[in-house]
């Protein structure tokens, strides 16, 4: 359902009102992350209650919107503060699966010179 291997992944790091819908979301992307919801980015926002979250992202021609609850946990979230943090592809698979993120680290590898 995501975007490409290299989407940046934006995380709200202060609950939201669960009532906002696309468009609620994509202003507060802009007005208090002050990023654009427009560039493929993938932004994740969490609810008072730990249990739920909402990620929006544009796909080229919307606004996609996706709503989680766990059923019988929480999703391990970053201290409440104002603000955003990123997380990598690893961390936010982690995350949306209801793992502990802080403890995935994505394997860091370079850029071959040369094909064999």
């Amino acid at each position: 359902m995501l975007p490409s291997h290299n989407v940046r992944i934006f995380v709200a790091t202060r609950p939201v009102d669960f009532r906002k819908g696309h468009d609620g979301l994509a202003a507060l992307t802009q007005s208090v992350l002050k990023e654009d919801p427009f560039t493929g980015a993938v932004f994740v926002f969490r609810a008072k209650r730990a249990d739920r979250l909402k990620i929006l992202f544009w796909d080229g021609s919307g606004l996609v919107m996706a709503y989680k609850r766990l059923e019988e946990n929480t999703f391990t979230w970053p201290a409440v503060r104002d603000g955003v943090m990123t997380l990598n592809r690893a961390q936010f698979e982690a995350l949306f699966a209801g793992l502990d993120w802080r403890k995935v680290k994505a394997l860091e590898t370079s850029r071959p010179a040369a094909a064999e």
